[in-house]
């Protein structure tokens, strides 16, 4: 026995009709998007650590700064400069770090040593790039970077609240001192040496 006629247009409309709206809700921008994909080219050089949760890999560092470079489409060298005290010699450590593109190039796995992996995580970075937002997924490490060593006590605050904003546990942020004057002032880190 044929299927009445009513039924099946009824339902073609109705699915017409979904069809419409959903088009219109995307086309008025109700529907969310993710945060913008990461400039690779833009982020990379040097940015100075101004902020910390400090681990033992980096506690006690001072004149701290991270420098990117290309080696490869998806592959970043990675050299991080540090001091433990501003008379002590600079020290460098090197990585490599693979880049997800999936993740807008957010998501970054970092090989020290060739063989031991951390993942690292750009969260927010600004539209000029000259300050940046990371962590470590799934750890309580975070990190405040910027391209100029010294940062406005205005701008870091307005970026640890970015920070907590993320899910950063910014009450443990410490600064790293970039400069011998600000070693001793209240937020910043104490070097390893004097």
């Amino acid at each position: 026995m044929p299927m009445p006629l009513f039924p099946r247009v009824a339902r073609y409309a109705l699915i017409a009709l979904l069809l419409v709206l959903a088009a219109g809700c995307a086309s008025r921008g109700e529907v969310q998007q993710g945060p913008a994909a990461v400039d690779l080219p833009r982020f990379m050089g040097t940015w100075h650590v101004v902020a910390h949760i400090p681990y033992f890999a980096e506690r006690g560092h001072v004149a701290a700064r991270y420098e990117y470079a290309f080696r490869d489409r998806d592959k970043v060298g990675v050299a991080y400069h540090y001091r433990e005290g501003f008379d002590q010699p600079e020290q460098v450590r090197e990585a490599r770090a693979s880049v997800k593109e999936a993740s807008g190039n957010r998501e970054w796995t970092l090989w020290f040593v060739g063989v031991v992996p951390a993942k690292w995580r750009i969260v927010e970075v600004a539209p000029d790039y000259s300050w940046a937002l990371a962590d470590y997924p799934g750890r309580d490490m975070g990190w405040v970077l910027a391209r100029d060593p010294i940062m406005d006590d205005t701008l870091y605050q307005d970026l640890v609240k970015r920070a907590r904003d993320h899910g950063i546990n910014a009450r443990q942020l410490v600064r790293i001192p970039q400069v011998p004057e600000q070693v001793g002032k209240p937020g910043f880190g104490e070097p390893k040496a004097p």
